[in-house]
């Protein structure tokens, strides 16, 4: 069996209409099921707007001008929320709240009992793990059912399962707040995850940015470098094989992409994957790596796959959990983004093509009006952003 990726290079002045283009070569109408509504689940993995680590605003207007164009206009983004991120605070200062008031896009939030409830859902897949995570039963919001879903991640690394996109997209939407209790056996969730997605949604389809990708540990801690990428398909597996393979990681050797392909989830093995658009772009190799960061460093492999896995109950599920919580909140919303981060985001800001769209976004999209084309700028092939 072979599945399709799109692949295409893409310049901040022709950005939109690359979307287009984009998701026509991957097949998006016949991914989607007509007539029915079309969830936008877009990827705040930080609220503040760090380069690479959040759903850009182009590709949110792009995907759903897009969308709709292709008959798919009843179009509701549905927003999660972590422990560590804000999603009223991310969709503000990544600048998709003018773009939802645009285009009349409705937003729930899944953490709102007015917007949606928590309901049992007993999966006919098999479950690798999340049936022992969950004994009481697994939850997942009611709302989602019988709808297309449309992810829309970034290409970035991740320090517990080297790469992230469409699949790890599903995380923040299917499972509560309780999510880190699954970190442990975080690649068998998401394949479990994936299963649960085929069973209620209607259609999946994923359009993953790569205009600037993230190096280093991520999702959070990274270094952006520009890549003038986009990605798309109806294969969260291939999609996810295809990313990865780009960053320079052998895709079957990420365990969540090796188990779904294994599972008939999706096709991982990059040999069974047509690409469409750039065939030349899909091929390069960006040579990144995940490394280390203090979460790791400061403990976060004893806990979760080392010694100290078998207390996890002990930290995860007694009010230990908000030393954790705190730790973390200060380490990137005080020290991380103050000191280091929001200098390379200015950074950004400055010196690349798309950090300047992102400033039209902030500029005029209170206002109604497309981002102004930049044309006058030239945006190297890769830049890494100090």
């Amino acid at each position: 069996m072979k599945s399709t990726v799109a692949v295409l290079r893409v310049t901040p002045d022709t950005i939109l209409p690359d979307i287009d283009r984009l998701v026509e070569l991957a097949g998006v109408s016949r991914a989607l099921a007509a007539g029915t509504t079309t969830i936008l689940k877009d990827n705040i993995s930080w609220h503040f707007p760090f380069p690479a680590a959040n759903t850009t605003p182009w590709q949110l207007e792009g995907t759903i001008q897009a969308l709709a164009r292709r008959g798919f206009a009843d179009q509701i983004c549905v927003q999660n929320k972590t422990v560590v991120t804000n999603a009223f605070k991310g969709e503000d200062l990544n600048h998709y709240v003018p773009i939802f008031q645009r285009y009349q896009i409705p937003v729930l939030y899944n953490f709102k009992d007015g917007d949606m409830k928590w309901i049992p859902y007993a999966p006919k897949a098999k479950m690798r793990v999340l049936n022992r995570i969950y004994p009481e039963g697994i939850h997942i919001p009611d709302y989602f059912f019988g709808k297309n879903i449309v992810h829309l991640p970034t290409t970035k690394c991740h320090i517990y399962t080297t790469t992230t996109g469409a699949m790890k997209n599903a995380f923040g939407g299917l499972l509560n707040t309780r999510r880190h209790y699954t970190h442990s056996w975080i690649h068998e969730t998401l394949v479990d995850l994936l299963a649960i997605q085929k069973e209620i949604h209607s259609g999946i389809f994923a359009i993953m940015d790569g205009t600037t990708a993230g190096n280093g540990p991520g999702p959070r801690t990274m270094y952006p470098v520009v890549k003038n990428v986009m990605l798309a398909s109806a294969d969260q597996v291939a999609i996810d094989a295809v990313a990865a393979k780009m960053m320079g990681f052998d895709p079957l050797s990420i365990d969540y992409i090796r188990l779904a392909h294994e599972a008939g989830l999706g096709v991982g093995d990059p040999r069974s994957i047509e690409i469409a658009g750039d065939v030349d772009a899909a091929a390069e190799n960006w040579q990144f790596h995940v490394g280390k960061n203090l979460v790791r460093i400061g403990g976060g492999d004893l806990i979760w796959f080392g010694p100290l896995k078998r207390f996890q109950k002990l930290f995860f599920h007694t009010p230990l959990i908000n030393g954790f919580i705190l730790a973390s909140d200060v380490y990137h919303d005080f020290y991380r983004w103050p000191l280091v981060d929001r200098r390379v985001f200015e950074r950004w800001c400055e010196t690349t093509g798309w950090g300047q769209m992102f400033l039209r976004y902030a500029q005029l999209g209170a206002q109604g009006a497309l981002p102004l084309a930049l044309s006058s700028l030239t945006v190297p092939t890769s830049t890494r952003i100090h």
